[in-house]
C-alpha cells in the first residue's frame, strides 16, 4: 500500500490527542513549530493537517489568535425575511434572539470612499462618487457568523445624523430604521446568493478552512422612490451557518 501523505499522517496524531483529552474544547493548539517539531514535519504539513481538521469541524481558527479545539457547535441559522427590519432594533441582534445567542458585531467606517464600477452600478451613481464604506464582522455568542462591506452614497446622508452607521443616535439601528430618521422610506430589497469559495482573508476572519465554501448575497436596500440606498457584500460560512429565506404571502380579499 503506498505510504499515508504526511499531513494526514499529523491530522490522525492530533486527532488522537483530542480523543485522549491531551486537549480539551477550546484549548489552544500549540505552535505549529512545536507540533512539527514533536511529529518531526515542517511546519508547512501541520498548517495542511490543521486546515483539514478545520474544515472538518474537529479544529478552529480564529485569526490574529491562533487554532483551537473547536467545541461542540451547531449551524445558526440565519432567517432572510422582512419581519427582521423591526422599529429601533438591530436586524442582526434580532436574529440572533431567535436561535438562542448573543448578537454582537465589529465595525470600520471610512468615509468619502470613490465608488468602484461595480458599485457604483449598484448605486445608480457615477464611477468616483464618494460613498460610506462600513467593514463588519458579526459574532454570535463571540463566534464570526458572517462578515459584510455596506456602501451608501455619500450624497444621501451628508450632514445628518445617520452619516455614520455606527455613530450618532441611530447607530446599529439598521439601514430601514436609518433612512426612516432622515425621511426617506424603504420599501424593499434586493438580494442575489451565490456560493463561491472564500478569499484568504474571509476564511481568516470567518476561522475557517481557506477556500472553504461561503454563501456570498450581494443585497441592494431601494427606497419607496425606486432610488438604491445601500447595497452591500454579505459573506456567511456554509459550515456554521444556514440561510432560510422566509416569503411573505398577501392575502387579497
Amino acid at each position: 500500500m503506498p505510504e499515508q501523505p504526511p499531513y494526514l499522517r499529523i491530522a490522525d496524531e492530533l486527532r488522537r490527542r483530542i480523543a485522549e483529552r491531551v486537549w480539551e474544547p477550546g484549548d489552544r493548539l500549540p505552535s505549529r513549530g512545536r507540533i512539527g517539531q514533536e511529529c518531526g514535519v515542517g511546519e508547512n504539513v501541520v498548517r495542511r493537517a490543521q486546515e483539514l481538521l478545520i474544515s472538518q469541524g474537529v479544529l478552529e481558527g480564529r485569526a490574529g489568535s491562533g487554532t483551537y479545539v473547536a467545541e461542540p457547535r451547531q449551524r445558526v441559522r440565519v432567517v432572510r425575511s422582512s419581519a427582521r427590519e423591526q422599529p429601533g432594533g438591530s436586524p442582526f441582534r434580532a436574529d440572533m434572539q431567535a436561535v438562542g445567542r448573543q448578537g454582537d458585531w465589529e465595525s470600520r467606517t471610512d468615509a468619502k470612499v470613490p465608488a468602484s464600477a461595480d458599485i457604483a452600478a449598484r448605486l445608480g451613481i457615477g464611477v468616483g462618487d464618494l460613498c460610506v464604506r462600513t467593514s463588519y464582522e458579526f459574532l454570535g455568542d463571540g463566534r464570526p457568523v458572517q462578515l459584510s462591506t455596506s456602501w451608501e452614497p455619500y450624497e444621501l446622508t451628508a450632514g445628518t445624523l445617520v452619516v455614520l452607521p455606527e455613530g450618532g443616535p441611530h447607530a446599529g439601528a439598521g439601514v430601514v430604521n436609518r433612512m426612516a430618521a432622515i425621511g426617506i422610506t424603504v420599501s424593499h430589497a434586493v438580494e442575489q446568493p451565490e456560493p463561491r469559495q472564500a478569499t484568504a482573508e474571509e476564511a481568516s476572519l470567518l476561522g475557517i478552512q481557506k477556500a472553504g465554501l461561503v454563501t456570498h448575497i450581494r443585497r441592494t436596500y431601494y427606497s419607496d422612490q425606486g432610488q438604491p440606498v445601500e447595497t452591500a457584500d454579505i459573506v456567511v460560512p456554509a459550515a456554521h451557518c444556514e440561510i432560510v429565506y422566509e416569503i411573505p404571502i398577501n392575502h387579497r380579499g
